[in-house]
């Protein structure tokens, strides 16, 4: 490799804070960490696979360490943005046959990543999915929201970021009986720049991407949470029937982050799927 294909190399890692762990030969599973959070939060589910699998990691721009001097606004305005980035990871790190394992938001920017390169991805494993939260009445698609929840939503995101995040928190990790659970969530929250989280909210929350799912050809598993205020079941089932040959396992897991809550029933739901592939 060139000199300047090195640093090009360097460049995506550092501004992406990519990390590999695990098995060095083993197949590649790649993790997306959801709407303000950042590759730390994976890390219950890792220790399930680090023994047979090559990790990688990474921190969307803005968020956990990367390097948030590369938000540009224009390019992170729509998730297109997002999964130019985790593409361009796998270039650089010459990734292929990969498992995609994508938690809420980036498990619609891993379905754009697989509709626009399907020779990268091996399996999509979509944690949380919703490929809209408002309703769509005129279709008969239910999202969870009305466009007057989410535009409050933002509104009050907009005037107070924190008391947002801390509101937020519990709402979206549920399980009331462990409230360190939604404590971290808002601590990770909190570690994401108020400005980028602004902006990047307001494209989660306001995305339309179920005219994608039809394209993608990569073999999915939709995971859904038996009690997701985010992301409700009839989202999960939509996923479900608009991706070609995917698999649809319920957790009885409560709360949009079962990786963090429930990290051995999604672990164990994610090993029995990837073995019947075999």
């Amino acid at each position: 490799m060139g000199d300047a294909a090195t640093a090009a190399v360097s460049s995506v890692i550092r501004r992406n804070n990519v990390t590999v762990s695990g098995r060095a030969d083993g197949p590649v599973m790649l993790f997306a960490h959801g709407f303000g959070c950042d590759q730390d939060m994976w890390r219950r589910l890792l220790p399930h696979f680090a023994g047979s699998y090559r990790l990688v990691l990474f921190d969307h721009v803005g968020a956990g360490r990367s390097d948030a001097s590369a938000y540009d606004r224009a390019k992170y305005g729509s998730l297109e943005g997002y999964a130019a980035d985790l593409l361009e990871i796998c270039a650089s790190l010459d990734l292929d046959d990969v498992i995609l394992v994508a938690h809420s938001v980036s498990a619609m920017i891993a379905v754009i990543a697989a509709a626009q390169e399907p020779e990268r991805f091996s399996r999509l494993v979509l944690v949380a999915p919703s490929p809209r939260y408002t309703d769509d009445t005129a279709s008969g698609y239910v999202g969870g929201f009305s466009r007057e929840d989410i535009e409050g939503l933002l509104v009050s995101l907009d005037s107070n970021y924190f008391a947002w995040a801390e509101a937020l928190a519990p709402m979206a990790m549920g399980n009331p009986e462990e409230p360190g659970l939604a404590e971290e969530l808002h601590t990770s929250l909190c570690r994401t720049n108020p400005s980028i989280a602004r902006h990047f909210a307001r494209v989660t929350f306001l995305s339309d991407t179920r005219h994608v799912l039809e394209k993608v050809r990569t073999e999915s598993l939709v995971l859904q949470c038996s009690d997701d205020l985010l992301a409700p079941l009839e989202v999960g089932a939509y996923v479900h029937r608009q991706l070609r040959g995917s698999a649809f396992v319920q957790l009885q897991a409560t709360g949009h982050c079962p990786h963090v809550s429930a990290p051995e029933a999604t672990a164990a739901a994610i090993q029995q799927y990837l073995a019947a592939g075999l």
